[in-house]
Formats: C-alpha cells, structure tokens, sequence
C-alpha cells in the first residue's frame, strides 16, 4: 500500500502528456569500476573488498555486453515500428592509469572514454575488440542515445586526499585499473561516487564549473553530438549550479522525485521535484517514475516495474525507467548479464502487448518535447 500511494504521488502534478511514452535512463554507462576477474581478485587478496554488486560486477560494457543487449533492444517495436532505445546516462572520461603510473601517482589524470576502449583492446582483447564500433553503430540505429553523466564518476576531492595520502585501498584499486570501494571518504556528506557533493559549498564547489564544462566538451567528441540532459552521479548536484546548465547546451536534468539535498556543512533541506519545463530559464526537470533493477535482490522486478509504468500511464505522465548498466554486465559474471537482460526483455514484450500505442524515445527527446510544448 505505501509502495502504490507513492507511486501515484509522483504522477500527480508536473508535466503530462497524452501519448505512452517509455524512456529508459541507464546511469553509469562508459564508466571504469572493477577491470576484469583476475583484477577482482587481486584486490580481494589485498583486502579490497567488494561487497556490493556494483563493485563485483560493474564492468566497463564490453562487445559482448552490447551485442546481446542490442538483440534484446531490437526484439520489441513500438507504435512508430521503432525498437526500444536506451539513454545510457553516459561519462566522457575516465582515470588515465598508465600515465598516472608513470609519474608515480602525483596527480589526477584522465582519458577519454575513446581512449579507454583502445588500451583495452590492447589488454583484453577477446572481450573489447569492436566494443567501441559497437557504441557508434547503437547510437546509429538508434539502439543508444546517451546523455551526460558527468566527466567521472567519483569524487575529485576525496580522490586527490586519499592519492595525497597514498591511501592503500585506492593504490590497490588503481594499481589494478578497477575504482571500487575505497573505505570511508572522511566526510558525511561526500560520497564515494557522487561527483558533485562536497562539505563546504564554496571552496569545494568552485571547481565543478569547470568539470561540467570539459566534461560536456568531451561528451560531444566521444560521443558526436552535444549532450541535453544531465543526471549528476549518485544524484548530487548544488542546486546554485542549475543556472550555468543552459548555458552549456543543456535542456533537461534528471532529478529526484524526492530528496534530502545537502546545502553545506551538514545542513541539509528536503525537497521534491516534480518534472516541469521552466520558459525563463530553458531548463527543464525529469524525473523517474518507475524502479528496474533485476539483478538487486530476488524479487518480481517486471511485474512491479509494469505496475509502475501503469500508473504513470494513468496520469497521462511519460514512464522514465531508472536503471542501471551493472544490471547489464557480463564480463565477470555472464549469469548476472543474462538475468538482466531476460527479465529487460519480458519487460519489454509485456509493455508492447499491454499498450500497443507506446512509443520508445530517448531523454533527449524527451526534453525537446517538454520544451515545446
């Protein structure tokens, strides 16, 4: 009964819009976090441990990742006879390891995500040789149409501290290309992965400016287009920071239905989102209404997905499916790969033969829409 009340509480107000309209929203797509099996188990040996099933399974998304989810994609049309689409809320970049190693692990550099598949198909071959032809083939056939997930996917600050400090943990991880867990990040309000959160809300935001603006440069040259919508890691952002979003090219960032938002020093302020498009600044807010997690705990993923979508169906709103790539991987452990992408599937088949009149669009779309309506 609570689950179904606040179902219906994030349909009630907000943008509506008298077509079904499904959007998947993927995060953490073009992201490294655990490199391979034997890296896995190296750091377990060194007492990395990964304890949780994005740092044992998330894995950069391989050829074979995206062959069969492309398969699985293409096997439902919509009303318009188009395949399923999914927005893989995707980063530019990623931790340079060889040239960090090079010089001793001073300082922070990175890559891009281009660059990235290239060492691996260097160093694993079997598993990434034509992966990144694949991303570029997905986004053709329109399979793929990422958006911005920021530049990393971890948090600078405690990065550099813990680099500074020859932290054990994060030398473990880096000397084993893999960015698991790495122990508490010495601040309650920091998180390990949320890019954009911070304790002071000058000092250490005053750089984030800048990381959005050379992350979303190399967005367009990884990806080939200008990103339009934004979803922050872990969901963290500074709410003095939504004005520059236009700015940058931006039409839309994907927000919480409801969140406790840190303002600075351990204060905090409740708030909720409800998805609008606002004329005067040309920024609009997304926000998800429907939970699909298959690989996170033995329970009916599909049908409580399905009854999620029905209610946002019901208030005329568009279903945004949360999700993430980890549900997806198989380069570790092809089990949890083929858990996920066969109850993605029956998801699918499910929402095309309950409502033959969806239609499957992109986030960016998605945006333009609210914006001209």
């Amino acid at each position: 009964m609570k689950q179904a009340t606040l179902n219906h509480l994030k349909n009630l107000f907000g943008w509506k819009f008298r077509r079904k309209l499904v959007v998947f929203c993927i995060d953490d797509y073009g992201n490294v976090r655990q490199n391979s099996t034997s890296s896995l188990e190296a750091m377990e040996r060194a007492g990395v441990k990964a304890d949780n099933r994005f740092d044992r399974f998330d894995t950069l998304e391989t050829r074979e990742d995206l062959e069969m989810l492309y398969e699985v994609l293409s096997s439902v049309k919509d009303k318009n006879d188009h395949p399923a689409v999914f927005t893989p809320y995707a980063l530019s970049c990623n931790i340079d390891f060889e040239a960090m190693a090079e010089h001793d692990y001073q300082d922070y550099v990175y890559e891009t995500l281009s660059e990235t598949y290239k060492k691996l198909v260097a160093l694993q071959p079997e598993a990434y040789t034509g992966a990144w032809d694949l991303w570029q083939e997905g986004i053709k056939k329109g399979l793929m149409q990422p958006e911005f997930h920021g530049r990393e996917h971890f948090n600078l600050k405690v990065f550099e501290e813990k680099l500074s400090s020859r932290d054990p943990e994060l030398m473990t991880s880096l000397k084993n290309r893999s960015l698991a867990s790495i122990g508490p990040t010495g601040y309650p309000t920091i998180g390990w992965t949320a890019a954009y959160s911070f304790w002071d809300p000058v000092k250490d935001t005053a750089r984030f400016p800048d990381i959005l603006k050379t992350g979303l440069e190399t967005f367009k040259a990884v990806y080939g287009y200008e990103a339009r919508v934004f979803t922050p890691p872990a969901q963290q952002l500074p709410e003095s920071l939504y004005e520059i979003l236009p700015s940058m090219g931006l039409l839309g960032l994907d927000r919480p239905f409801y969140q406790t938002r840190h303002v600075g020093f351990g204060k905090y302020q409740r708030k909720i989102t409800y998805p609008s498009y606002n004329k005067t600044n040309n920024l609009g807010f997304q926000v998800r209404n429907v939970v699909f997690e298959p690989t996170n705990g033995n329970i009916d993923h599909v049908s409580k997905a399905m009854a999620q979508v029905s209610t946002a169906f019901r208030w005329h709103r568009p279903a945004l499916i949360s999700s993430h790539r980890v549900n997806f991987c198989g380069h570790i452990d092809p089990k949890n790969r083929e858990k996920g992408l066969n109850d993605l599937k029956a998801l699918l088949k499910s929402i095309v033969t309950r409502w033959p009149d969806v239609e499957f669009i992109s986030a960016g779309d998605l945006a333009e829409l609210m914006r001209e309506s």
